[in-house]
């Protein structure tokens, strides 16, 4: 807390500041927020909100959201220390969002897009029957348009509330995108961290490219889970970006700066292959 000339402590307003994880540096949060949520003292990326990834990567006022009125609904009556009902009510009061992706078409340097955008702050990104239906429509908006896809993924993985419903959702998007890889359209995987369990074992690894931010945690099982099964340690940055880039497992790690840039550029590059092969 700070001090003022006559010793008096003044409070500073809340809101103001953000602590890095890594260099715990305190910076104004207009100030990385004009960063793109990256760390100007270590360059960390600090995770971003769905509504903040797509302000970083669409062109501005370009994003129109669609079935955005889907909720989950709770098939199984889950209860645990709580109640599925509450956990899904208290993410929807911290996020202001009704579910873990938001889904829409919007424009990367003038080129339509249709992206689905998990929210990690919702439930861990976590895809439930809702993720997996939003992931599917967006294929499906594509298919119906010709358009690219764009799916940008954080998350802990399938929603364990919603039991074998949600891992039915890694087969539903995988057979949608199936149906867009036929019909030689581009999908393009951009994975944040983290990315984990169910979502990386479907949709998240399945893009024509697959771009991957600095540092970012990319796994099925955690490596304090393989740690704990195998009983060995493992090398340092194991399961994050620049190791799987290093072993074949993503196409490139991207700084957020330029990661517009790049993905736009790989959506001209496929869509004009396509054209000269139609």
């Amino acid at each position: 807390m700070a001090v003022d000339e006559a010793g008096q402590k003044k409070r500073v307003p809340h809101g103001l500041w953000t602590k890095c994880p890594k260099c715990e540096q305190i910076i104004y949060n207009k100030e990385l927020e004009k960063n793109l949520k990256v760390c100007p003292t270590c360059h960390y990326n600090l995770r971003s909100t769905a509504r903040e990834r797509i302000a970083q990567i669409f062109d501005e006022g370009t994003f129109v959201e669609f079935a955005e009125n889907l909720t989950a609904a709770d098939p199984l009556g889950f209860h645990d220390s709580d109640s599925y009902v509450n956990r899904v009510k208290e993410s929807r009061k911290k996020t202001g969002e009704k579910e873990a992706a938001l889904a829409g078409v919007g424009k990367i340097l003038g080129q339509s897009v249709v992206s689905a955008v998990l929210d990690f702050g919702f439930m861990g990104g976590s895809m439930g029957s809702v993720v997996g239906e939003k992931v599917t429509l967006a294929v499906e908006r594509a298919l119906t348009d010709t358009l690219p896809v764009l799916v940008v993924s954080s998350s802990g993985g399938a929603r364990m509330q919603e039991g074998i419903l949600s891992l039915f959702q890694m087969a539903k998007t995988s057979a949608a995108l199936g149906r867009l890889e036929k019909a030689r359209l581009p999908f393009i995987s951009l994975v944040a961290d983290p990315t984990t369990g169910g979502v990386t074992a479907s949709f998240a690894m399945l893009g024509d490219v697959i771009v991957a931010e600095p540092k970012a945690l990319i796994a099925f099982a955690g490596p304090r889970v393989i740690e704990q099964t195998i009983r060995q340690t493992l090398p340092q940055g194991f399961q994050q970006s620049e190791f799987l880039l290093k072993h074949g497992m993503v196409d490139m790690v991207v700084d957020r700066p330029l990661l517009r840039q790049r993905l736009a550029d790989l959506f001209a590059f496929f869509l004009a292959a396509r054209t000269s092969a139609a």
